[in-house]
């Protein structure tokens, strides 16, 4: 076991926390009884209180046992832009007894039918501006779907301007097994008593894999509550600190960070919808914001802003986040102006955010951080599985109470997934890395196939499932190509028909890709092949594809 890092340890940070022996919603209950007054979400202006949020998630919560026939263990999916809404279905659903299943509200119908019959979910929150998107399932597994309006939660007079998505106003939608969010709220239905313990599943947020299957990752309220608690005590947040939320709450790192921390410490949190750099700037200066978790992409551009300096900043004293290294340049710059370091961090969908964060005191640039509270992490030789010696390189493998128990309904893939270490069950993370001398953990390479666009994870396995559904395509292969915005995008090799060679063109592919999948994950570059190459059993040999571009690139 590494345990250089504990020369590092945090001072009056204890090594072990207690996780409350509660169910997630219990949070709730807290800060209304303790804040019942004190604004929790802040939305173009517009603020709801502790008390009202708890108010309002006990209606839905009712609206789903009484309206909807759902029981605890069902499987609720969650398809919206960050907002009030989201957080508050969020806890309805909690509340209900039932398993939040978070959707990334970039993905389209084909995708979308995945997540219903995987998760076996027969109800559904949308946002009006998805509505399009999942009314098709509506009778092919799902049986309701609740769909929300966010200008319902703003400001009538907000003093910054509103995305045409969210400031959309309700429509009037009455079809069968249909139901409005303001609708639901009207019925006032009052839920039976919590009986959902903290070992029982709490949320099920998918990440995808070499199968081309996105794959639910199953998560306990025990390991939800662990990286909520332990976030707000290693950045050491003060309760009266007024928090932004840009991150997408469907990811569990701004799920954690931004939503759950907040509600379980009782700091109020400024919502955004979507990445706004000027309004992230505007609402800093205005509710003084002190803490924020953004990748590193969104901090290039927030510095980029021409007008930054204009905006009064100085609240701010911690911003963190992880999913790429933050360039040093961009990092002395945000010093500079700010005054703080940017401190950065490591976890997966089936750790429920970090493992690993770097101490605010004594922070390394481009570091994955150490091992917090309760964790085991080693490098291990992904071959021969034993155990490496310090500075070399190879899989990381974690051990914590904020790893998921199994891959829903994947037995297989599960075993795969985990290993079994001096009487610990042990993540294989499929990352390389390597550990220095204080034992700080690096980032070196990726074991698995996974581009990284824009802080969002893409997996080539999936997007080739979906394009080999084009009519046109005989075979295609993905890869990760080198992009000054996004760091990787995605690429596409492909080989076509022979009838439609000469008659399909590269930007055909792409707009098709666009139409049929999530934006971040479509191929932007496509390049036509005669054949892909392949090994002597017929397997696609994708890294030599891949090395082929970093080569090109380099």
């Amino acid at each position: 076991m590494n345990t250089r890092h504990l020369h590092f340890w945090p001072k009056a940070l204890p090594r072990d926390i207690a996780i409350p022996d509660t169910n997630l919603f219990y949070n709730a209950e807290v800060s209304a009884t303790r804040y019942p007054d004190k604004p929790y979400l802040i939305f173009y202006d517009k603020a709801l209180s502790f008390g009202e949020f708890k108010r309002q998630t006990e209606a839905i919560a009712g609206f789903l046992q009484k309206d909807c026939g759902v029981e605890q263990g069902d499987r609720v999916l969650l398809d919206m832009q960050n907002s009030p809404q989201f957080i508050l279905a969020y806890y309805g659903i909690l509340r209900a007894g039932a398993v939040v299943v978070p959707i990334n509200p970039m993905n389209l119908t084909q995708e979308l039918a995945h997540y219903v019959e995987d998760s076996g979910a027969t109800v559904a929150f949308v946002g009006q501006e998805l509505f399009a998107q999942m009314r098709p399932l509506l009778g092919k597994g799902l049986r309701q779907i609740i769909v929300a309006a966010y200008s319902d939660y703003i400001s009538s007079a907000p003093g910054i301007t509103v995305p045409a998505f969210a400031s959309a106003p309700r429509e009037a939608l009455t079809e069968p097994g249909v139901t409005l969010w303001i609708d639901m709220l009207d019925s006032r239905r009052t839920p039976g008593p919590l009986t959902a313990g903290p070992d029982d599943l709490c949320v099920m947020p998918y990440t995808s894999g070499t199968t081309g299957k996105p794959k639910g990752c199953m998560h306990t309220h025990r390991s939800v509550m662990s990286t909520a608690v332990g976030g707000v005590e290693w950045m050491r947040t003060p309760k009266d600190t007024v928090a932004l939320a840009v991150l997408p709450f469907f990811h569990v790192t701004g799920m954690q960070g931004g939503m759950n921390g907040s509600l379980y410490n009782g700091n109020a949190l400024v919502v955004l919808p979507r990445w706004d750099r000027e309004a992230a700037a505007e609402y800093v200066q205005r509710y003084k914001v002190g803490t924020w978790q953004a990748i590193a992409a969104m901090v290039v551009d927030f510095l980029m802003n021409p007008r930054i300096t204009e905006y009064d900043l100085s609240s701010v004293w911690n911003m963190s986040g992880g999913g790429a290294p933050m360039p040093e340049a961009v990092a002395q710059k945000m010093q500079d102006l700010c005054g703080i370091t940017y401190i950065e961090g490591y976890g997966m969908t089936e750790t429920m955010a970090p493992t690993h964060v770097n101490p605010l005191h004594r922070p390394k640039k481009q570091c994955l951080g150490i091992p917090i509270f309760d964790v085991d992490a080693r490098i291990i030789d992904p071959q021969t599985l034993h155990e490496l010696p310090q500075g070399e390189v190879g899989e990381i493998i974690v051990h914590g109470p904020q790893v998921m128990q199994a891959y829903w309904k994947q037995p297989q893939a599960t075993e795969q997934a985990f290993l079994i270490r001096d009487g610990k069950r042990f993540l294989r993370t499929g990352d390389l890395g390597r550990v220095d001398d204080e034992g700080y953990f690096f980032m070196v390479d990726r074991l698995k196939r996974m581009i990284n666009a824009s802080g969002y994870k893409v997996w080539p396995a999936e997007v080739e499932t979906l394009m080999y559904q084009h009519p046109d395509i005989t075979e295609a292969c993905v890869v990760a190509a080198k992009d000054a915005h996004r760091g990787e995008t995605v690429k596409a090799y492909v080989v076509l028909k022979p009838a439609a060679r000469g008659r399909v063109n590269a930007q055909d592919i792409i707009d098709w890709a666009h139409a049929h999948m999530a934006a971040y994950k479509s191929p932007r570059v496509v390049e036509f092949v005669d054949s892909l190459p392949k090994s002597g059993t017929g397997k696609v040999q994708w890294r030599a594809l891949q090395e082929r571009e970093t080569t090109v690139d380099g």
